[in-house]
């Protein structure tokens, strides 16, 4: 394992493209997948332990801002991973600079407010409840998780895995993602559809509505 991991450290691995498009996959769907479940728990908290909250927009347990800042940290950072300390810090700056522009973005272009920081607990440094210290802390911590064990985990998976049933396997997983974010974003919305958050509440799920 020791011997796997130094090698992951000193050699670039060598995947052909559509390998590569399905390792990608993965890493949108693992780490949508954490920043839904990060930020359950973080409500909970922010809630007083009284509430539990279904986050983002989608069926699934999925948000899109983590993937997109996942697949930013790894074009960044990858061939720096031998400097932990690099990868922490161009992450959380990178994060940082995305999380402000999409909040600012979604406000003044969308007219949708998904968080504020200025109402939230340990949100220090809070810039016009965009980002904050303790958001872009958790985004360096994250990028370690994501470079030092999700990006060789999904390595080893296209390694060990036959390419086809691997291809198979990461291209649909990330279109059902994709697909259900694609839903409520776009086609809900254009047609009138019922979005995961109205059927959500109607079942009793405590969930943000993003209007």
């Amino acid at each position: 394992m020791k011997e796997k991991y130094k090698q992951y450290l000193n050699q670039d691995c060598t995947f052909d493209k559509s390998t590569m498009i399905g390792i990608f996959c993965l890493i949108i769907v693992f780490a949508g997948m954490f920043g839904f479940l990060y930020e359950v728990i973080f409500y909970y908290f922010n809630s007083g332990m009284k509430e539990v909250f279904w986050r983002g927009g989608n069926f699934l347990p999925w948000i899109n801002i983590y993937a997109i800042g996942a697949i930013m940290i790894y074009f960044l950072t990858y061939k720096k991973r031998k400097n932990p300390l690099f990868v922490f810090f161009v992450s959380a700056i990178s994060c940082g600079i995305l999380e402000y522009i999409a909040g600012w973005g979604m406000e003044h272009i969308g007219n949708i407010k998904c968080w504020d920081y200025n109402s939230e607990i340990w949100s220090w440094g809070s810039l016009n409840g965009y980002v904050c210290l303790r958001s872009v802390f958790i985004f360096g911590l994250s990028s370690l998780l994501l470079i030092y064990l999700v990006v060789p985990l999904c390595f080893s998976i296209a390694k060990k895995m036959d390419k086809k049933k691997f291809l198979i396997m990461s291209y649909s997983i990330c279109a059902i993602f994709l697909f259900d974010e694609l839903y409520n974003l776009v086609f809900a919305r254009i047609l009138d559809l019922p979005r995961a958050s109205d059927i959500y509440k109607e079942l009793g799920f405590h969930y943000q509505y993003f209007k």
